[in-house]
């Protein structure tokens, strides 16, 4: 099925998705080891991408093969405001997407590979909010995203904290969070009890700096997600009052979705 240039594959349910996912990444990983090339794979936190890592440690465990050859370059973090500027959110309690890296993607990847084939502190990237432009230099110098995961906002369609309004050419920038954006990462983070407590500033990538990766794919499940997919099958190009149409705009693009995602719940 095409939506656009932009390929929909339709799953009964987010473990199917996740195996769908993890097997194209691993195998892209595979052949830049193969080929000697080092692998920027830029990933997304929260709720939508958890059945793609818990895939991907599945299937390192029952078949190991080397991360040491990749770059993980993380969306985007949560931030505080101090006197001298902003910094990420990382006190005892906070959301953070550093730990969330940590825990629920490092972590899982690395338990069943030997050392030699695990990554390292160094392999995690996160914009710095003191020159957030410096991340797009970095990954430019790097030789560019091999392949960026990317999950949409139920409410408003934000991708990373790119919220509606966003540029086309957006490069990584520290933002102010939609309440949108804030009430959808209180669900993800319930600990925080009030929306008060969701920071109110993030540091992110741009439109552009996710639709430069050679390939993409945009991970939608659930009915919550059925607004956001009903958004993106019906653009051909960027809207920018719906971020997550930026899928349209990558060269090598694919909306996996489940049945739960479709408008009336089946295909």
């Amino acid at each position: 099925m095409q939506t656009s240039g932009t390929s929909v594959r339709v799953f009964e349910t987010p473990a199917q998705i996740g195996e769908h996912v993890a097997t194209r990444i691993l195998s892209r990983i595979q052949s830049a080891a193969q080929d000697s090339r080092r692998f920027l794979l830029g990933l997304p936190t929260g709720r939508t991408p958890r059945p793609v890592y818990a895939a991907m440690a599945r299937q390192l465990a029952a078949s190991p093969q080397s991360l040491a050859h990749v770059t993980l370059v993380m969306m985007d973090e949560y931030l505080v405001e101090q006197a001298d500027g902003f910094a990420y959110a990382l006190a005892d309690g906070a959301p953070s997407c550093h730990a969330f890296t940590r825990t629920e993607i490092v972590g899982p990847l690395n338990a069943a590979l030997p050392d030699v084939f695990r990554l390292t502190d160094a392999q995690v990237w996160f914009p710095d909010p003191r020159d957030a432009a410096s991340y797009d230099r970095r990954i430019a110098d790097a030789g560019g995203i091999d392949f960026f995961l990317v999950a949409s906002g139920a409410g408003d369609g934000h991708v990373a904290f790119n919220p509606p309004g966003s540029a086309r050419d957006s490069r990584s920038r520290v933002v102010t969070l939609s309440e949108q954006t804030r009430r959808d990462n209180l669900v993800t983070f319930p600990a925080l009890g009030t929306l008060d407590h969701v920071p109110r500033h993030g540091v992110t990538v741009g439109i552009a700096t996710i639709t430069d990766a050679r390939e993409a794919v945009m991970v939608a499940w659930g009915e919550g997600k059925r607004a956001t997919v009903a958004r993106m099958r019906a653009a051909t190009q960027y809207q920018a009052d719906w971020p997550a149409t930026m899928i349209h705009e990558c060269a090598a693009a694919e909306l996996v979705i489940d049945a739960a995602a479709t408008l009336q719940g089946n295909e």
